[in-house]
């Protein structure tokens, strides 16, 4: 079997369609076992987390079934962040960590993220490894004697662990006098993130903290920030915070309920990183998909940008080739290396808090230290992604652009690393501009391939 299971953020799909399927879960669990168990203290441990999708039972099921079959002990967190899933595989010693989850994707889809011991990602050498065994590649492994047979635990105090290393690495900034909206989009998020900005002293206004199992993301949470933008007028809070489905990316709202782009978030937080002394070798990390407006801003603050592919796993594989302390994604994915090994909306949310606390400063105040090139995106459906080398029409405009564009602009166009997509982006110093090339960009895909 050629299929490729594993995308840019794990294996993701359709509920009951391959690959997510029971089978192919119980698969995951005794590949992830065979290659990643290891000798030592608790090197027999595997934690396992999921978001609030109804399908989450049914995956946890198997996936467990999968890693206990195979001598492995399996310790269940229930709903929690990815980022929790990710902190407490290396505090707690384990062999891996596993989420189940398919982040910003509606109730129908579901996804397995893996984290190895050091609660990184997995390599790609590693995640071939794993599919070659689930795919059955490789010879199937001898089960265990009955005795060595692994057991299955529910850590009860795992939100308590997670919401206080969080707090910690923001250094329990007191939020008194704060009012903030918070939206979890039914995912995650949903129980940990309210109570932590409560604790830390700030009047929250929820939304998005009644998870049915198939309401994650329905109109709510990160894509749809400015759901949290009405809240924050409509209450007169200071901010808006909002989750997406496993809380790995946040995306912040104003005093006027105006959307902050994520990269102008980017370019606040590595301004004050920069000042306090904390942005290691004065170079932030973003992906090709930051506006042109981030590269200008950061110059400007003598600060360098090292740019990489989309994907926050190749942000952090830059950061740590690099050894770089700050980097992100114009998504919401804001990756602090002084503290985390992933992506964390709520320890994000509290250093932006923080920076606006040590500042004296509003969001707006802050995020106003970049101006952005106008830009267009387009999400186009296609049912098939042939390479855009074979595609005559749009390369011939995508030749165009650039040596249309110069200095003034640029465009990016390339497959969804998940989804069935191709997504265009067009930057400009002049909107007409941008709407006009993606116009053509759009046709030219529809023709060729839609």
């Amino acid at each position: 079997m050629t299929t490729r299971l594993f995308g840019t953020d794990g294996i993701r799909g359709r509920v009951n369609e391959f690959p997510i399927t029971a089978e192919v879960a119980l698969r995951v669990g005794k590949a992830v076992a065979r290659v990643l168990r290891s000798s030592g203290p608790n090197r027999n441990r595997v934690l396992v987390g999921k978001d609030t999708r109804i399908s989450g039972y049914m995956l946890e099921t198997a996936l467990t079934s999968g890693l206990v079959s195979m001598g492995m002990d399996v310790f269940m967190v229930g709903p929690m962040p990815t980022p929790g899933v990710a902190h407490l595989t290396k505090s707690m010693g384990a062999a891996a960590g596993i989420m189940l989850t398919a982040s910003h994707n509606p109730y129908e889809d579901n996804g397995v993220k893996i984290f190895g011991p050091d609660g990184y990602k997995l390599s790609d050498q590693l995640e071939a490894i794993i599919e070659r065994h689930i795919l059955g590649e490789e010879p199937e492994a001898a089960p265990v004697p009955p005795r060595q047979i692994g057991k299955a635990h529910r850590i009860e105090d795992a939100r308590g662990r997670y919401i206080e290393f969080a707090k910690h690495t923001a250094d329990n900034v007191p939020l008194h006098g704060l009012k903030v909206v918070v939206d979890c989009g039914h995912g995650a998020a949903y129980f940990i993130a309210p109570l932590i900005f409560k604790e830390l002293g700030a009047e929250v206004v929820t939304t998005g903290i009644q998870p049915d199992g198939t309401n994650i993301n329905d109109g709510c949470g990160a894509l749809y920030p400015d759901n949290a933008g009405e809240l924050v007028r409509r209450f007169n809070a200071d901010l808006g915070i909002s989750f997406d489905g496993d809380a790995d990316r946040v995306i912040f709202t104003d005093s006027n309920g105006q959307v902050i782009s994520g990269d102008r978030i980017l370019a606040l937080c590595a301004i004050a990183l920069k000042e306090q002394g904390r942005l290691k070798h004065d170079t932030m990390v973003c992906t090709s998909m930051s506006n042109l407006g981030l590269r200008e801003t950061m110059t400007a603050h003598g600060i360098k940008v090292e740019t990489t592919g989309i994907g926050d796993r190749q942000v952090i594989e830059c950061m740590r080739k690099g050894g770089f302390t700050f980097g992100g994604e114009n998504s919401g994915h804001l990756i602090f290396a002084e503290h985390a090994t992933t992506g964390d909306g709520i320890l994000s949310a509290l250093q932006v808090l923080k920076m606006m606390r040590e500042k004296n400063a509003t969001i707006a105040q802050l995020a106003a230290a970049m101006s952005e090139y106008p830009s267009q995106l387009a999400n186009i459906p296609v049912k098939e992604k042939p390479p855009l080398e074979s595609l005559p029409k749009l390369k011939k405009l995508m030749a165009q652009a650039t040596k249309t564009f110069g200095n003034e602009g640029r465009h990016l166009i390339r497959y969804s690393g998940t989804e069935n997509k191709i997504r265009v982006l067009v930057e400009h110093r002049q909107i007409e501009e941008a709407r006009i090339w993606l116009s053509k960009f759009a046709a030219a895909i529809r023709d060729e391939i839609g």
